[in-house]
């Protein structure tokens, strides 16, 4: 079986998400791909995001309808702070033996690697490293392999649509009043209507 791994707070999950989670699934023929929510991200101590039942709430909305994609409690139920690598070491345990597990990432997050807490065992717990390659995005991969021996031969790059959606500019837009709705499912929308989210 090969599981695809998707984390991150999604303050909200918005469309370029599920278009991420949607190619992914089909260039890297995943048989499942888990949404792992980041209940508070080791690497943004100090970040205003929005209260976790909230997110789970969203993240649920935004998948239910897609079989393909199954929400992960795995950082959930257990205390922080959560590391990539643990994550990828309990979804590979008891519950999934023997499953070939690949971690999705951004071309940004895959520069900063190195920097990533125990990366070395966080390359070696996975089977591969999906990559979106953004059109016209270029990766230093022989920096990247130089600083982090072995990782170009765990990756495997996926096409994804150039999509100039982010969470960051969604949160901004509803603070300012301005349109968003289009951006997000129509659940997700909602949701922040109902909870009166990201407004300052």
């Amino acid at each position: 079986m090969r599981i695809g791994i998707f984390g991150g707070t999604f303050d909200p999950p918005h469309q370029g998400h599920l278009i991420l989670a949607s190619e992914a699934y089909y260039e890297l023929s995943l048989d499942i791909l888990y949404w792992v929510l980041t209940p508070y991200p080791p690497h943004k101590p100090n970040s205003r995001i929005a209260e976790l039942q909230h997110r789970f709430e969203m993240v649920h909305a935004a998948i239910a309808p897609d079989p393909r994609f199954t929400f992960s409690t795995v950082d959930l139920d257990r205390p922080g702070p959560h590391y990539s690598v643990d994550t990828v070491r309990l979804l590979g345990g008891g519950s999934n033996p023997g499953a070939e597990l690949i971690y999705l990432m951004g071309g940004d997050s895959l520069r900063d690697l190195p920097t990533w807490r125990r990366a070395r065992d966080f390359l070696n717990a996975c089977h591969a490293i999906g990559v979106m390659r953004r059109p016209g995005a270029v990766v230093d991969t022989e920096t990247l392999e130089a600083t982090l021996p072995g990782v170009m031969k765990k990756v495997r790059f996926f096409e994804s649509p150039l999509l100039e959606i982010s969470s960051h500019q969604i949160r901004q837009r509803v603070a300012e009043g301005r349109p968003y709705r289009y951006y997000l499912p129509e659940s997700v929308y909602q949701i922040i209507e109902k909870y009166h989210l990201y407004r300052d």
